[in-house]
């Protein structure tokens, strides 16, 4: 069992460090390649959503975010939603294309994604990431995979029934918003094992606090997200019935 997480040692203000590993950036370097034929018959708005979602991707492994994440949980949560939230939706955006014909059924990903998300963010699996590397990428390629098939479903199934994505949406900000909720009103912190007030305390915040303000970033961006999309597919939905 290594000594060090994955993202280093726990930082200090002024002491935060990129992460320059060459099997991650050669790794993602790999993928975004792997990617790029399914873009060539893509239109530029995809193409550039699909780009953006791969930098956004690589900043929130590679940035400075992921050393502070090993001090603080909030930044581990800020990781986390920027993969789930803004890289997951914009990659799949860019993979729809129109020759889709079957829009996939939506339990098993919204099901999975769930069960990811609320699996990693209980404290003893949580605080494995950070004693063994393996368990670290099995959180973050589980968490940003779940996600990525379910904006993917939505997607698909946004524009063949906009109902069971508005639904499917509606799940999933339930759920998010449940977790960030008790992460947030919990009375004590879950997560010493690894975020200890010798830890938290150089940012300003004690355990706890780190706590609450990560339950809140789950709770409301995380909540928000979904809770539009689920608004604008009820919105489709009930244009369509109209017409």
């Amino acid at each position: 069992m290594p000594e060090i997480p994955y993202c280093g040692t726990p930082p200090v203000p002024g002491g935060v460090a990129w992460n320059p590993d060459p099997a991650l950036i050669a790794a993602l370097l790999v993928m975004g390649g792997l990617a790029m034929p399914r873009l060539r018959d893509a239109g530029a708005r995809r193409q550039a959503a699909s780009a953006l979602g791969w930098a956004v991707l690589v900043l929130a492994l590679v940035s400075p975010l992921c050393n502070l994440s090993v001090a603080l949980f909030s930044a581990r949560v800020a990781q986390h939603l920027l993969l789930i939230l803004v890289a997951a939706p914009l990659i799949a955006f860019g993979m729809i294309g129109p020759d889709r014909q079957r829009a996939p059924n939506l339990a098993a990903p919204a099901a999975l994604f769930a069960l990811a998300l609320w699996a990693w963010h209980l404290p003893g699996p949580y605080a494995a990431s950070f004693a063994r590397d393996s368990i670290y990428w099995a959180m973050h390629a589980s968490l940003f995979g779940t996600a990525l098939w379910l904006w993917a479903a939505l997607g698909f199934r946004a524009s063949a029934r906009p109902d069971a994505a508005a639904l499917a949406a509606l799940a999933t900000a339930v759920q998010m918003g449940l977790l960030g909720a008790l992460l947030t009103l919990a009375p004590r912190p879950l997560f010493l094992a690894v975020h200890a007030p010798g830890v938290t305390a150089p940012w300003g915040l004690s355990p706890l606090e780190d706590q609450q303000l990560g339950g809140l970033l789950m709770w409301v961006p995380g909540g928000l997200v979904f809770a539009a999309l689920c608004v604008a597919g009820l919105g489709i939905a009930l244009r369509r019935a109209r017409a």
